[in-house]
């Protein structure tokens, strides 16, 4: 309490916290076993001395801006500590490889915070752990994988978000990241520098239901295992260097956002799955090398709010007559579409701009710049 400023007015009034209650503060048994205290605008450093709080199980100081300085390898002492929640704050320095040797540890938040260096390949030990977010740091480096010395990532096989997105990270996905018995269903690394293929081996993972890599520099064709990936919700591979076919995402019933945006896919007409996947909420490929005539049954999936295919060579009459009473957002700009027969029922954003339809007086309304679309 000494260390900090803005504590809740509450501390201090009694000198037991665990007697007359001081705000956030949960204690049994005349111990504390959880400080709550998120968004309480606590400014100072978080104290060596946290570790004679030996009976602590969660510990949540998230979103308390001015807490700054490094995070205490003295944390490594709170053998009891489940939850350990401190997004949104200001640490720097290196995420302690003390974390490593908390046996109960379930729930890690270390995102939105200032920390630099590499991923404690120690964190690989965590066997309870079922959620890990360090995203938003400065963190560089691989992702570590167990050795015969060291554990790694790839040992958390109980761990069911990965969110390591927004960061320094670099170096390819190693392969052996992934298994059939890993259970994750958030991959999230995208914002980082991460380069190579992706390991086919992320078909393995058959409970995953976000993959977000997008904006690093993959290169190399999309592995076909990405196929088995049946229960995935969102799949965002844009803003990478891949190349060869655009990936067959037949089968992938479950998914409500793709984007394969700015890659370096062969040229081709649209893939078949753009008349299957009725589950498709939003679909965004921009720059995807596409042509040909846009299947007009993708605009009639009952979900559909948004389609952005801009900067392809999409041709010929685009069909928008059988339409989802939920679009809101079509974005053709820059293509080499003909003529358009749109339902007079549709009163989302139609963007045509750049397509030679533009040429004819009768739509105008559709050839120029309009409202941003909608954020997804």
């Amino acid at each position: 309490m000494n260390q900090w400023q803005n504590t809740p007015p509450t501390w201090g009034q009694s000198d037991d916290p665990c007697g007359t209650p001081w705000e956030g503060v949960v204690c049994k048994n005349s111990r504390v076993i959880a400080l709550r205290l998120s968004t309480m605008g606590i400014k100072g450093t978080l104290s060596d001395d946290l570790s004679q709080l030996s009976e602590l199980q969660s510990l949540d100081l998230s979103f308390n801006n001015d807490l700054i300085g490094t995070l205490t390898p003295n944390i490594g002492k709170l053998k009891k500590l489940t939850t350990l929640i401190l997004s949104g704050c200001g640490f720097t320095g290196k995420i302690p490889q003390e974390l490593g040797t908390l046996p109960h540890l379930s729930f890690l938040a270390l995102s939105s915070n200032k920390f630099s260096g590499a991923i404690p390949a120690s964190l690989g030990s965590l066997s309870n752990l079922y959620w890990l977010d360090l995203a938003d740091n400065q963190l560089s480096g691989q992702l570590p994988v167990s050795s015969g010395t060291s554990p790694g990532l790839d040992l958390l096989t109980n761990t069911k978000h990965f969110h390591f997105n927004k960061n320094r990270l670099s170096g390819t996905i190693p392969a052996s990241l992934f298994n059939s018995n890993t259970k994750l269903i958030h991959l999230i690394l995208d914002g980082n520098n991460f380069s190579g293929s992706i390991p086919s081996t992320i078909g393995l993972v058959q409970t995953l239901e976000v993959l977000r890599l997008g904006k690093n520099r993959f290169n190399g064709t999309v592995p076909s295992s990405i196929s088995n990936l049946t229960s995935l919700n969102e799949l965002n591979l844009a803003n990478n260097n891949l190349t060869g076919a655009m990936p067959d995402l037949t089968g992938m019933n479950n998914l409500v956002y793709v984007d394969l945006s700015n890659n370096t896919f062969i040229p081709s007409e649209a893939p078949k799955w753009f008349s299957t996947i009725q589950s498709l909420i939003t679909l965004v490929i921009s720059s995807g090398g596409l042509r040909g005539v846009v299947p007009r049954k993708l605009f009639s999936f009952p979900q559909l709010q948004q389609v952005i295919l801009d900067n392809n060579a999409f041709n010929g009459t685009l069909d928008i007559t059988n339409i989802s009473p939920q679009l809101q957002a079509i974005d053709f700009q820059n293509n080499e579409i003909t003529s358009v027969t749109l339902n007079s029922n549709y009163n989302g954003t139609l963007i045509l701009v750049g397509n030679p339809v533009c040429n004819a007086n009768n739509i105008t309304v559709f050839c120029h710049l309009q409202k941003k679309q909608l954020s997804p």
